[in-house]
């Protein structure tokens, strides 16, 4: 069973929540109305609405997700104040399910594994993980346990000064999961461990080199931390073998301070970014943006230039999502034409690849949009 659901609410309790009469198979809404009396206080154009609403069988096939009443949406986009903003038909997503998923999750589990598509509770985990139009199957490995050493606004990761230590044998289980799986492209990323002394480099660059002598064919993405912007770890993880160095600036400049940890600030993640083209020339590398959290037209194209300007090779912007009331509000829900919008920009601006989109997670389908580009840039020059 798919129902569209809202990002973080869980499926069980939700399809609980269905109040199903025993004996019957369909159920409609004008029979809901009629059996618990609801219909007599609403106006006519209420009623109506219930009557030729979705009925039981619309939820069984999870065909609500109708795209032609998203330009419709009446509900506040912008947020006033001290209001909390209503999630948008196109921010809807499918409970995760099938083989594929169950078969990832498993494995986890039985390794003691982290996601980041878990911990972070990304709205993508089924798609990603299930493959998609191009069948890459995509995970993103969270490494180094699942508590960070700081506390960004937007993150739901767990925090700690002192994590637990490392798990030594982490590196060679992550390569013996992603064997198993059989993926075609992985991202491994971490919490920032700003208790070790290189930041976890050396753990990141020995995954790497496990998962490169089990296969040497996969494609592999490391989503790094700042460390602290130490570059001498960022060139141990440069040079470690990788396909893809990522690390996201997550905002424009002028709320770097509102949104992520103190230790964390725009130049220093653009230096990161840099420094690891300098290293090895032949990587490709990708950032990521959040929109929806205060930012202006004027600061979002100014700082995708400086990204480019700063020889970033991929971009993903997607709209943030409040994890929990403790985290910061969803200022503006951005709309799918606007994120269309600056997926031409990125094209305009260089970029090799820019996947824009209310969705799109700094390592939403990673293996897909990287794949898809490789194909496509080698058939041209084939030509």
């Amino acid at each position: 069973m798919s129902l569209l659901l809202p990002r973080g609410r869980c499926g069980a309790a939700a399809a609980r929540g269905l109040l199903v009469p025993r004996g019957r198979a369909r159920v409609s809404g004008s029979y809901l109305c009629n059996q618990y009396g609801t219909s007599g206080s609403l106006p006519g154009e209420k009623k109506e609405f219930l009557q030729n609403g979705p009925d039981l069988q619309d939820f069984v096939s999870g065909d609500l997700s109708d795209k032609s009443t998203w330009a419709e949406y009446k509900g506040n986009l912008k947020r006033e104040k001290g209001e909390r903003l209503h999630l948008p038909p196109w921010l809807k997503t499918k409970i995760p399910m099938g083989k594929n998923y169950n078969k990832l999750k498993n494995t986890l589990r039985s390794l003691n594994l982290h996601t980041v598509c878990e911990e972070a509770r990304c709205p993508n985990i089924g798609e990603c993980w299930g493959g998609g139009e191009y069948a890459t199957a995509t995970a993103t490995i969270m490494l180094m346990g699942d508590t960070c050493t700081r506390g960004c606004r937007f993150c739901s990761v767990k925090t700690a000064k002192n994590p637990p230590p490392l798990d030594p044998q982490e590196p060679y289980n992550t390569a013996k999961a992603i064997a198993e799986w059989g993926l075609d492209y992985v991202v491994l990323t971490s919490v920032d461990r700003d208790d070790m002394p290189d930041g976890g480099a050396e753990h990141f660059a020995k995954t790497v080199l496990h998962l490169k002598e089990r296969n040497p064919k996969i494609l592999v993405e490391c989503l790094t931390p700042d460390f602290r912007g130490d570059l001498k770890a960022v060139e141990k993880v440069a040079l470690s073998g990788l396909d893809v160095y990522a690390h996201n600036v997550e905002t424009v400049p002028a709320l770097q301070r509102k949104v992520r940890d103190p230790r964390a600030n725009f130049e220093q993640s653009v230096r990161v970014l840099k420094h690891a083209k300098e290293v090895q020339p032949g990587i490709i590398s990708k950032t990521s943006i959040m929109l929806g959290l205060g930012e202006t037209d004027e600061q979002i194209y100014s700082t995708m230039k400086l990204l480019r300007e700063a020889d970033v090779d991929c971009l993903t912007l997607g709209q943030y999502m409040q994890p929990t009331k403790r985290h910061l509000k969803v200022e503006e829900y951005i709309t799918p034409e606007k994120f269309k919008y600056w997926e031409k920009i990125g094209n305009d601006l260089g970029f090799h690849y820019t996947a824009s989109g209310p969705l799109v997670r700094s390592s939403y389908k990673a293996g897909e949009f990287f794949l898809k580009n490789l194909v496509e840039k080698r058939k041209t020059k084939a030509i």
